[in-house]
């Protein structure tokens, strides 16, 4: 683990995001005033904030909502405040009514790249708080600051630092790495008879050996930390920033059509029921055709353990996690690492109270009850805390995987652009055979001159 470690250390780029799917609880308080706190200073001393209220909002997703519960509840008993707790599968639904009535939360934990792109929106608004600071205060209840105990490369990147200006105004969360999960009992590690490819030409190979389709995606949103993967693979770590910044000649590149090779072949390989249940209501289907061996490999991140856990499998099944495929022999691998992020509106009454609380989550006692449900943040010495299970699919990078860290830059608003929806879903198309690999790409091309000439 400590391999996989320097591996993230060595990756100062960006960091981005997807999130899993969740239900939800509320919990409520009293009055809201203002609390004082001061950077590079101790965040709070028990007491400090009798009589003060926050508010907080969270998605609650595979992890589950018990987690921030306890949280509040030794927030609360370190400082005297009371804090008004509402977590919710949609959170999206919840509170963005609210703020647009002007009633803010002081603190919200909603990661980029969901559908609604709530996070986005408002970052596009300038309406997110500077938290800069926040990486010079002292974690409340320990002799450390924020920015010492968040692991480097998950700062100083286009998710944290949105207008590349050296500003923070999204707070790194919970991390995973993302890649291809499969049934151990189909490759020979697990006593079957395929092995398991090591890159793409080994990969498609595997349609000759047996039956079953080689792909499927829960949703076609979900294919962004695996299309982020495989930029890197085709051109290396300067090509990848160039690509997060829509670089017109990066996307026109014989590297990015290589890439799109690939997607067109996954689409033939893909099982064809699966653009018709990747959607919010139906998307466990397709990862059930993993469990029943009506599919070879899926890209997700580890939370999907959580949400399959009750789900029937076939004998013998056990969970496999592997990087991308090479481009070619010898070629490097990546894993995406996405992360989500927590931030406080510029609506926010309460904006010192909430700084103290974002430097409460970084606290050993906050980290070990994120843990306790399978939520690792990027904490200096985490991962050798973590239970077995975990640790399978963070060391990922110590079997030499390279950690991909990245999304695109931000930009003005463009009037009837989604851009995730010509990235993402294109796929969908594809496979029902309705566009090409090739258009997918020119469509990309397109985009990307558009959001270009918007960015800040």
């Amino acid at each position: 683990m400590k391999k996989a470690l320097s591996m993230l250390l060595a990756v100062m780029m960006a960091a981005s995001v997807f999130t899993a799917c969740g239900g939800g609880t509320t919990s409520t308080g009293s009055t809201s005033t203002a609390a004082s706190g001061a950077s590079g200073s101790t965040a709070s001393a028990e007491g400090d904030y009798a009589g003060q209220t926050l508010k907080v909002a969270a998605i609650e997703t595979a992890y589950g909502s018990e987690m921030w519960q306890k949280v509040v509840d030794g927030f609360e008993a370190k400082t005297g405040a009371t804090v008004e707790l509402t977590t919710d599968k949609n959170l999206e639904d919840v509170i963005d009514p609210q703020m647009k009535a002007g009633n803010f939360y002081d603190v919200v934990h909603l990661a980029t790249g969901r559908e609604k792109a709530l996070p986005e929106t408002m970052l596009k608004e300038n309406a997110l708080t500077d938290l800069s600071d926040v990486l010079d205060m002292k974690v409340l209840g320990e002799d450390v600051t924020v920015g010492e105990k968040i692991i480097p490369g998950f700062t100083g990147n286009l998710t944290t630092n949105p207008y590349n200006d050296d500003r923070v105004y999204m707070m790194p969360m919970f991390y995973s790495p993302c890649g291809l999960f499969y049934n151990k009992a189909n490759f020979t590690e697990g006593g079957g008879e395929l092995t398991l490819p090591t890159t793409w030409d080994e990969f498609f190979a595997l349609a000759d050996q047996t039956d079953i389709p080689l792909f499927t995606y829960p949703t076609a949103g979900y294919l962004d930390a695996f299309i982020y993967a495989m930029i890197p693979e085709v051109g290396g770590q300067d090509f990848f920033n160039n690509a997060l910044r829509y670089d017109e000649a990066t996307w026109a590149s014989e590297e990015m059509g290589q890439m799109f090779d690939v997607l067109g072949k996954l689409a033939a390989n893909t099982e064809k029921s699966t653009p018709s249940n990747g959607n919010s209501d139906n998307f466990t289907k397709n990862q059930q055709l993993i469990l029943d061996n009506k599919a070879l490999f899926m890209p997700n991140g580890n939370w999907v353990i959580g949400e399959m856990a009750d789900a029937p499998r076939a004998d013998g099944f056990e969970w496999g996690f592997m990087a991308l495929p090479a481009m070619e022999q010898g070629g490097d691998r990546y894993s995406y690492t996405f992360f989500e992020q927590c931030w406080v509106p510029a609506g926010s009454q309460n904006q010192e109270l909430a700084k103290v609380f974002i430097s409460y989550l970084y606290s050993d006692e906050a980290a070990a009850i994120f843990a306790e449900s399978g939520a690792v943040q990027p904490i200096v010495g985490m991962t050798d805390k973590l239970s077995d299970d975990n640790k399978v699919y963070y060391s990922v990078y110590d079997n030499g995987a390279k950690a991909a860290i990245g999304t695109f830059a931000t930009t003005k608003p463009v009037e009837g652009m989604d851009f995730k929806q010509v990235f993402c879903f294109t796929m969908d198309s594809v496979v029902n055979g309705n566009k090409t690999a090739e258009q997918w790409h020119t469509d990309m091309q397109d985009t990307c001159k558009t959001m270009a000439a918007a960015m800040e």
